[in-house]
């Protein structure tokens, strides 16, 4: 499976999911779902916001030119609110996936998806 198809089917195919994306730690986007943006600059911050988790807690995180307050961040995992809306960063490998997502999708049911693909790819070395 493409890492297209990881975003289309995997993250924004479940309904729970709005916007995502997988972007590689060495640089690069492998995947995107369609209207979605993600600056260099923006993909530079997400990938240096595991480096300093607790820098990321007073500057949010900026994704698609909206900025998302962090809730919780760590070395591996980054949740962040913007009023209805929230996000879910997993860092696995050699990549970072991105989710976003808009009421009436919770949290919690957006971790799992996350987490559990998270968890995969770093199982099969990505």
């Amino acid at each position: 499976m493409s890492f297209q198809a990881y975003v289309d089917v995997q993250l924004v195919g479940t309904g729970k999911i709005t916007r995502a994306a997988i972007i590689g730690i060495a640089g690069g986007v492998w995947g995107i779902s369609g209207g979605y943006y993600l600056t260099p600059a923006e993909q530079k911050s997400i990938i240096s916001a595991f480096d300093t988790p607790k820098a990321v807690y007073a500057s949010g995180l900026i994704l698609n030119k909206r900025k998302f307050l962090a809730t919780y961040a760590d070395d591996q995992k980054f949740y962040g609110l913007k009023g209805g809306e929230g996000c879910v960063l997993v860092k696995t490998t050699q990549a970072v996936i991105v989710a976003e997502y808009d009421d009436p999708s919770q949290a919690a049911e957006v971790k799992v998806i996350v987490e559990k693909l998270g968890e995969y790819f770093k199982n099969i070395g990505y």
